[in-house]
């Protein structure tokens, strides 16, 4: 197909309010990425958070997979409002979520309404994100979004060790409120407008994705019962698509094989990447006894060079052809992996960092441009959505991962 990454992005927001003026990029990213420093914050605090729940690392790291998981979830039924109600509404809904898990993580004593309060706050995050996806409009500043967030998360680590120290590990938990800042900037450079015309909201369709999406995640830590979960909603939910196509998970998408490479692409490089951020710390422990903070230092630097790479890259994709960008990601992800699970001392898994976020998010930045562009333009919010859903899958898998291996 000739049509351009950078001409689909702008085509992928036909299908959702168009803005009163563009928003400033520099907004979009303060919308989106705060999420990932918030989920990052917790890296190097895990002793912490379970010396002061008094569980093990292990189980404190499920505050983790619960901000990841409810990211992911979340993430295409925020993309199914923008569709049906747009972006205003669900701009400020999103934004109350976001709040009111803040608050509940600031006062929360026990672990289950901890979790709760994790949750809820990651899910505004998610309808934050989609929001800022939609109105990104091309490969470019996907690609500022996409390095925003990686220096953010980047930074996440650190920052989460250092308000631990100084403050709390509350603080820490509590960074996503940050987005806050941005919510009235793009809310004033929204148009509002009606929700489009459309059927009733495929309620079946969302709880069964939702029950894959965790089953999937809940696999390094749960499998039996986690793989059974997934067998059979995703079982119930092929039968669902074929009743209902135009549904929660629209059948073009799946049926469009550019959709699903995008799709498997972003859900491995994720999952590398996420696995390797929450490894790599406990592994330079064991093998080089480094500080927490050195390794912080160092995995921030990674991190930030990835995503400054990311940058880059993201501009010149437009130029190349769809088979080289996928072959340069999947090396990327490919070295990444290998290093840091053959390599000794810490310059090298640092440096396995790096590659692995550069590769994961120029994926997210080059490949939700191509899930857009592979779906009508109806359901291209949606596709984004779905595309972001395997992209945070990855993120709920990699600390569940990372646990399952080193942790325990």
């Amino acid at each position: 197909m000739s049509t351009s990454p950078g001409a689909a992005g702008t085509r992928a927001t036909s299908a959702v309010p168009v803005p009163a003026r563009q928003v400033a990029a520099l907004w979009l990213v303060l919308l989106a990425a705060p999420v990932a420093a918030a989920g990052n914050a917790a890296v190097l605090i895990l002793d912490d958070l379970g010396r002061s729940l008094g569980t093990p690392a292990a189980t404190a790291s499920w505050l983790v997979t619960a901000y990841a998981l409810a990211l992911a979830v979340a993430t295409p039924l925020f993309a199914t409002l923008l569709r049906r109600r747009g972006t205003r509404p669900v701009l400020w809904l999103a934004a109350a979520c976001v709040a009111a898990g803040t608050a509940l993580l600031a006062v929360s004593p026990w672990l289950p309404l901890l979790l709760a309060g994790r949750a809820v706050q990651a899910a505004g995050g998610a309808g934050l994100t989609a929001i800022a996806m939609n109105l990104a409009g091309s490969a470019r500043r996907m690609g500022a979004i996409s390095a925003g967030t990686g220096i953010l998360g980047a930074v996440g680590p650190l920052l989460g060790e250092r308000l631990t120290e100084t403050v709390s590990w509350r603080a820490a938990l509590s960074l996503l409120a940050v987005t806050l800042l941005a919510v009235p900037a793009v809310g004033r450079r929204t148009a509002p407008a009606p929700p489009p015309p459309g059927d009733r909201f495929d309620a079946r369709g969302a709880l069964l994705l939702a029950l894959l999406s965790g089953g999937l995640a809940l696999l390094p830590s749960r499998p039996l019962p986690a793989l059974a979960v997934a067998a059979v909603a995703a079982a119930l939910l092929v039968s669902h698509i074929r009743r209902r196509p135009d549904g929660y998970v629209p059948a073009a998408a799946l049926r469009s094989g550019r959709f699903r490479g995008s799709v498997l692409i972003a859900l491995t490089l994720s999952g590398s990447y996420f696995t390797l951020l929450f490894a790599v710390p406990q592994l330079l422990a064991d093998r080089a006894e480094r500080p927490a903070t050195s390794v912080a230092l160092g995995q921030m630097a990674a991190m930030i060079t990835g995503s400054l790479l990311t940058l880059g890259f993201a501009a010149v994709s437009a130029r190349l052809r769809p088979r080289t960008v996928r072959v340069v990601l999947l090396a990327a992800g490919t070295l990444a992996a290998a290093a840091a699970a053959l390599a000794h001392g810490a310059v090298v898994p640092l440096a396995a960092v790096g590659l692995a976020v550069f590769a994961a998010t120029s994926a997210n930045a080059t490949q939700s441009v191509v899930a857009a562009s592979a779906v009508p333009d109806r359901q291209r919010p949606a596709a984004i959505g779905l595309f972001q859903l395997a992209y945070l899958l990855g993120g709920a898998l990699g600390p569940a991962l990372a646990t399952t291996l080193v942790l325990r």
